[in-house]
């Protein structure tokens, strides 16, 4: 027997395995991303409230503090600084590695 057709096949058990998530490690996943797409939507739905798009502001404010933008930022934040963090704290609570 060739050692190609047998490694795969042990491996394939430990792969499954490491691509099982947890639905709680799918929602912390998917929080972000839900919430810039809420962002995104709010700003395609009501372009009214961003000023870049309306010329109304008058200052640095107004263009820097617009709600769709912050529900991006908020998004942006939880994904790449929060979320890590608490999957990894989900990864040893459950005492796996994946």
């Amino acid at each position: 027997m060739s050692s190609d057709i047998v490694g795969p096949l042990e491996r394939a058990s430990e792969r499954e395995k490491a691509e099982r998530r947890s639905l709680r490690a799918f929602a912390i996943e998917s929080l972000g991303p839900v919430t810039i797409l809420g962002g995104i939507v709010w700003a395609i739905f009501q372009p009214y409230r961003i000023v870049f798009l309306d010329h109304a502001g008058k200052g640095f404010y107004d263009y820097l503090v617009q709600p769709p933008l912050l529900v991006i930022g908020v998004g942006l934040l939880f994904s790449l600084v929060i979320a890590p963090g608490l999957l990894d704290d989900l990864r040893t609570a459950y005492g796996s590695e994946s």
